[in-house]
């Protein structure tokens, strides 16, 4: 009934940028929290960041000042902008949505999308 697709990931060098996107389709209600997780090889999944649908945000210490969690409501899309980039970075990043879906919430990842920073 619902999909997430993200986009953006890539190759990028210490100290540049990258832009991910998540977009959500289907018979979808609300979106009442969209959020990032990242996980890189041998680890756990972690948070990065989270939005509500009143704009409330929250972030990792790792990347606070650093990246920004943003969302388009009419467009059903959250995005992460990810400035001055470090190898430590890297890691799949998944989307994550909390999703009204026939009066029932749902919850949902995106399929995940590689960032690699190299030094």
């Amino acid at each position: 009934q619902v999909q997430l697709v993200e986009s953006g990931g890539g190759l990028v060098q210490a100290g540049g940028s990258l832009r991910l996107s998540c977009a959500a389709s289907g018979s979808i209600s609300s979106i009442n929290f969209m959020g990032w997780y990242r996980q890189a090889p041998g680890n756990q999944r972690e948070l990065v960041a989270t939005i509500t649908n009143g704009d409330s945000t929250n972030y990792a210490d790792s990347v606070k000042g650093r990246f920004a969690i943003s969302r388009d409501n009419a467009k059903n899309t959250v995005y992460l902008q990810m400035n001055s980039l470090k190898p430590e970075d890297t890691a799949v990043y998944y989307c994550r949505a909390h999703i009204v879906v026939l009066g029932t919430m749902r919850f949902y990842w995106g399929q995940g999308t590689q960032v690699t920073v190299s030094s």
